[in-house]
């Protein structure tokens, strides 16, 4: 796995399941993954120790990591969050 970026939270979120991380504004965020497919808002990253996805819009990137980008398929349930 590639670190891609980090990124200050910009405001509070609770994932509605495990599958998320939860965050509070202006902690920092690590990207891993970005999500392809049907569903472009989701990334995957971690907060601390937590791991999960979170929606790319509550992320303001300050520190890119990797020119390569990881991309994955989106998880069809994923999907029905949005």
């Amino acid at each position: 796995t590639v670190l891609m970026c980090r990124g200050k939270a910009r405001q509070d979120f609770k994932g509605p399941d495990c599958r998320f991380v939860n965050f509070k504004k202006g902690e920092a965020v690590y990207v891993y993954y970005k999500l392809i497919g049907k569903s472009t808002e989701l990334w995957a990253g971690s907060v601390g120790s937590d791991f999960g996805y979170f929606p790319k819009d509550l992320l303001e990137i300050n520190h890119n990591y990797s020119s390569e980008e990881l991309e994955l398929p989106t998880d069809v349930s994923l999907i029905s969050y949005f």
